[in-house]
């Protein structure tokens, strides 16, 4: 093995490390509220967001859906937009630390400065992907998709075999 390809390895599994982190938080707190949808309602009624019961769900499927779609590398771009958008909608709404005073000023102002983290970390995510241990990189690699473009190699098909490795082209 070439310290390129041990290099890439490590970036990968750092890569699945990372994903899973990030999606602990979400995938707990999505469930969290799943099942305490009234009270979740209720907090978000609270902050005068129009239509709780509909910010709720797609606080719901933001959370719960996007966490898996980031923990299994599935969509993993997308997903990090989704919470890109997400943070920078709920972020000032439910921890304006500005409007407050003492120790809820404090603990806000570090939450607010914790999603900023979290949105400059699914950032990260969308510029350089979810790595070669992923759902998406699977399917990059799927054989069908070589077997198609026969006449790249004289028509002779890539067997399904070959190849299996390497996650891109760019990596060659």
């Amino acid at each position: 093995m070439n310290v390129n390809a041990q290099e890439s390895a490590a970036m990968d599994g750092v890569a699945l490390i990372a994903r899973i982190v990030m999606s602990i938080m979400f995938i707990t707190s999505g469930f969290g509220k799943l099942v305490g949808f009234a009270g979740t309602v209720g907090h978000i009624a609270d902050k005068g967001v129009p239509l709780p019961e509909i910010a709720a769900v797609i606080a719901i499927l933001i959370e719960l859906g996007g966490g898996l779609a980031v923990l299994f590398g599935w969509k993993t771009r997308w997903a990090a937009l989704a919470y890109v958008a997400f943070l920078i909608v709920i972020t000032p709404i439910f921890h304006n630390f500005w409007t407050m005073e003492g120790p809820q000023r404090m603990a806000n102002n570090i939450n607010f400065m914790k999603n900023l983290t979290i949105l400059g970390g699914f950032l990260l995510l969308y510029a350089f992907g979810p790595g070669k241990y992923s759902l998406d990189a699977m399917l990059q690699r799927r054989p069908l998709q070589r077997e198609r473009e026969p006449e790249r190699l004289g028509g002779h098909p890539i067997p399904a075999y070959a190849n299996r490795a390497r996650s891109s082209q760019d990596r060659r």
